[in-house]
């Protein structure tokens, strides 16, 4: 059954605007038609003819190490290990062997390479073979190439495909390089570990020649032996969790980095980025004590490269001795000249001995230094490191991610643009100044996070059982965070990523989602790391639907409707803006919505989901993040989201819009109540909507709540009435408008990010509390403490704030404003904290513990307030509060703004208030008393009766 056939037509007949089932097929025919990757493409045409390759015999192969964007395995063994693999570089093709025994042993697959080598459309014959590989010659006499054997590679052979052994290419073939990067051809085999047996102390993947030229187009032939077993040829290329592994152990290269260093100093303003460690030839240098990485290195191609998260740190003094280990590892002992891209990190690495020059890049450099913020030569640096040079870059992202809403750090950021390839981001997370130790070579390798190492770790714990360590355990949730942001690089046309993919999709089926809610939270690293994964692969996996049994298994079918039209009439002077449509998708459910052209990459955006707050906290009751949010680009947008969600438009700040129509192809109806638009006719089928989350939305204020606690509101205009009355009060108290120039919005949730309650755009709340949102008898009853003292908060100005002191205490006005005034609920029973046993008891505290101005916090604070309020009245603020709408140019210290407030205080009510200000400890100055010497002082107020 195709997914549209899961769900059944709702077709109350309030919903006017819906129509027949069968209009939704104009916009199946503009559904995504997803057509292969082009490397899948190049798999089949390689492997065309072949059913099987039998790898057994007397051949030993290398096992080959993939990085980069463009390398894909041709075969996998059952450990995941690859004998044969292809990729681009530049403009040309290679196909690498890891037997030069392969040659001749599958003579099919070499006439499909050489016939993909040469390029679409190319109708270049000529292959050169070396003398050493002439068999391959002899196999070719009868095919249409014209073949020659000859003594080595030369640029005048003038052919388009060039076979040798891995033994032949010579020292330095920068000749050949050169050919494959212009678009030649090449077919290379042969095995690195007996090369490797020979030359135990060489770095193989630097120094075995045939590594000089595949490794550049990021394969490698390792020092390791690949399995020999008879492999089937698969219709797409193969993929295991077992290829997910290091291609290296990285201890000598630590002990050369981290000679004489026994910590990194990053202390000071210096704000840093998180690196994320993915490649399989990368690797953590500098960690905080927690593991989060701000330094590591990698292998790419011929080259390497260095990564610190600020490049401020390129300057930093104590730092130097790492910077000059740094810069002769990258010079791979050359000599060669270091170009220098940041003026403030020249004197330190001049200081390394080498030849420094201040420039932008050259090819001709032998390490390139530079900061993150440019993608001026993403490309030529690539191809420089690919070929031999060495980079140096620094930089964070945390601010660009911040400044650039919207988008992809991963992939968007100019940083990442060059480093992504090489196996390494850098993320938004933060990481904060500090003195962290130096890592301790052999340990590091041995017990150090490394994100695809603990991935296959994991991977085998969850298929096949293996035992994780205690260690492993802990890193769990670690894993999880950094496999959800790995996805969100969606690189599918990288092989190392759709290996990823691969493996945490197969993670998935075998282990199944924890079904996580209210009465199963979860705890455990491991069920963290699956809720972490289990949300991001859904986005990225080739087919979602066959994987959304695995996520979420109570997923009931769901009456739709079809073709619905909303109208948006839209002011967003209060800033950014939440555009219900009363329409609800279930888990993994898509659908179609057509955009008018008038916001189409003017900012907006849709939102499946109205649960907009991350959680982080050790027990979950909910997926850490449960909503998504879907930049409006085309004409044509297909929206969904693995936990399902109320669908909103998002309008960004300063837009105004009048008229324009939206389409939603297929959704479920949605409880949804609208002052002065829902009817009490539509009202009554409308609480039956199926969907599990409903709206109203008054005067000026929307609430969104568990439909159940709506199916029995038999009247939602005295709720309405009720509710506009509270909010026309929060404004009076204010003095603003009556119409708020943004609706207010509470949403209830199973969990939230912090307290019982949250301030913000929406108000976030517990769902146990929906009942009280839309009870008029228990508002008028028990009072809405905790919802007015959040309202409170979203009205704070930070001119009369005095944080931390007042955060608590001044939205708290409101809450006793509306009880008394609105509710008919005075101060004392209001809130248990509100009697006069309570605030007497607090006020003599203050008093005995010295007035300090440091305990002058929420309940102490507010009787200050209080004690205003009773003398003078709620006028008395509210003129206040009108006063600071006409003034400008605040303190910015509490200091200054607390004189502020004296004076504006004593003014509105003409009496001098120094006396009590200072009594309540307030750092009134004399220049205050001074201002107000004129007015009579308040000599009786309550304080009095301390002294």
């Amino acid at each position: 059954m195709g997914f549209l056939g899961r769900f059944l037509l709702w077709k109350p007949l309030c919903c006017r605007k819906t129509t027949r089932p069968t209009d939704h097929q104009a916009f199946s025919l503009m559904a995504d038609q997803s057509s292969k990757h082009q490397q899948e493409r190049d798999y089949v045409f390689l492997m065309r003819g072949l059913k099987e390759l039998d790898f057994r015999g007397p051949c030993v192969p290398s096992d080959l190490v993939l990085t980069g964007d463009h390398a894909f395995p041709l075969a996998m063994n059952s450990q995941g290990q690859v004998p044969i693999a292809a990729s681009l570089y530049g403009c040309g093709r290679i196909v690498v062997l890891g037997h030069e025994g392969y040659l001749t042993a599958f003579p099919a697959l070499v006439e499909n390479a050489l016939t993909w080598l040469r390029g679409d459309g190319s109708d270049n014959v000529s292959v050169a073979v070396h003398k050493d590989v002439r068999a391959v010659a002899d196999n070719l006499s009868k095919s249409s190439f014209q073949v020659e054997v000859v003594e080595a590679f030369s640029n005048n052979l003038g052919i388009g495909v060039y076979v040798t052994d891995a033994y032949s290419v010579g020292e330095d073939p920068k000749d050949l390089v050169a050919f494959l990067k212009a678009g030649g051809g090449v077919l290379i085999a042969g095995q690195a570990w007996s090369w490797a047996e020979v030359n135990p102390k060489q770095n193989a993947l630097l120094r075995f020649q045939g590594n000089k030229v595949c490794g550049v187009a990021g394969i490698y032939l390792s020092e390791r032996h690949c399995g020999v077993e008879c492999l089937p040829v698969y219709p797409q290329i193969p993929s295991s969790w077992m290829a997910v592994i290091l291609g290296k152990n990285f201890e000598d290269d630590l002990e050369f980095l981290l000679e004489g260093i026994s910590e990194f100093d990053l202390q000071g303003g210096a704000l840093a980025s998180e690196v994320l460690v993915h490649g399989p030839l990368a690797f953590p240098i500098g960690t905080t004590d927690d593991g989060r990485v701000f330094l590591a290195g990698a292998y790419y191609g011929q080259g390497r490269v260095i990564v610190v998260s600020h490049e401020g740190f390129l300057g930093r003094e104590t730092l130097a001795p790492f910077w000059n280990n740094a810069i002769y590892w990258l010079d791979e002992g050359r000599q060669g000249v270091v170009g220098v891209g940041l003026d403030h990190a020249f004197g330190i690495l001049q200081m390394s001995g080498l030849q420094c020059e201040k420039t932008n890049f050259r090819e001709d450099l032998s390490v390139f230094v530079c900061a993150a913020y440019s993608d001026a030569y993403v490309e030529e640096i690539q191809h420089f490191v690919a070929e031999g040079g060495g980079l140096l870059i620094g930089g964070h992202a945390w601010w660009w991610a911040q400044t650039h809403q919207g988008q992809n750090p991963l992939t968007d950021f100019s940083g990442n643009k060059i480093l992504n390839k090489m196996g390494l981001s850098l993320l938004g997370a933060t990481i904060g100044g500090g003195t962290y130790k130096a890592p301790v070579p052999s340990e590091a390798v041995k017990d150090s996070y490394h994100f695809r190492q603990l991935l296959r770790r994991f991977a085998g714990h969850v298929t096949e059982g293996q035992e994780l360590t205690q260690m492993e355990e802990e890193h769990l949730k670690k894993l999880g965070k950094d496999c959800s942001t790995f996805l969100k690089m969606q690189a599918h046309d990288c092989s190392s990523y759709r290996q990823v993919v691969s493996s945490l999709t197969d993670i998935v089926m075998k282990s199944g989602m924890p079904q996580v809610s209210e009465s199963c939270p979860v705890s455990s690293p491991r069920d963290h790391l699956l809720l972490n994964v289990g949300t991001e692969v859904f986005k990225v996996c080739p087919d979602p639907d066959a994987l959304l049994p695995y996520l979420i298994k109570d997923n009931p079918l769901l009456p739709v409707v079809y073709n619905q039209r909303i109208r948006i009439n839209v002011n967003t002077k209060g800033g950014l803006e939440w555009i219900s449509t009363g329409l609800y998708l279930s888990a993994g459910m898509k659908t179609y919505i057509a955009i008018p052209a008038d916001i189409i990459n003017n900012g907006w955006k849709i939102q499946i989901g109205c649960q907009t707050d991350f959680l982080a906290a050790n027990e979950l009751k909910r997926a850490p993040c449960v909503h998504e949010n879907f930049p409006i680009t085309s004409e044509m947008m297909q929206v969904w989201n693995l936990w399902g969600g109320l669908i909103y438009l998002v309008a960004p700040p300063n837009t105004q819009v009048n008229g324009v129509e939206v389409i939603v192809q297929m959704a479920v109806p949605a409880p949804y109540y609208k002052s002065g638009v829902t009817t009490a006719a539509d009202w009554s089928l409308l609480r039956t909507a199926p969907a599990p989350w409903a709206e109203l939305e008054f005067e000026n204020i929307i609430l969104t709540v568990p439909s159940e606690v709506v199916r029995g509101l038999d009247r939602p205009d005295v709720l309405a009435a009720h509710w506009d009355t509270i909010m026309r009060s929060i404004a009076d108290l204010a003095v603003v408008p009556h119409k708020f120039p943004r609706k207010e919005r509470f949403v209830t949730d199973v969990q939230i990010s912090h307290g019982w309650m949250h301030a913000g755009y929406p108000v976030m709340t517990h769902k146990v509390t929906a009942g009280e949102l839309v009870s008029v008898e228990h508002a008028k009853t028990n009072g809405l403490w905790g919802p007015i003292h959040e309202l409170g908060h979203n009205q704070q100005r930070s001119c009369w704030e005095f944080p931390s002191h007042t955060t608590e205490c001044t939205c708290n006005l409101w809450s006793v404003y509306v009880h008394e005034e609105v509710l008919g609920i005075n101060r004392a029973q209001a809130h248990p904290a509100m009697t006069l046993a309570e605030r007497q008891k607090r006020a003599d505290e203050f008093v005995k513990g010295g007035r300090n101005l440091s305990s002058w916090e929420m309940w102490v604070a507010l009787e200050t307030y209080m004690q205003l309020q009773e003398r003078f009245g709620w006028d008395a603020f509210k003129k206040v509060f009108a006063a600071y709408h006409q003034m400008s140019n605040f303190p910015n210290d509490n200091k200054g703004k607390m004189n502020l407030y004296a004076e504006t205080f004593s003014q509105t009510v003409g009496m001098n208030l120094c006396g009590f200000f200072k009594s309540w400890g307030w750092p009134i100055e004399e220049s205050t008393e001074e201002k107000l010497s004129n007015l009579p002082p308040w000599t009786d107020h309550p304080m009095v009766q301390y002294g």
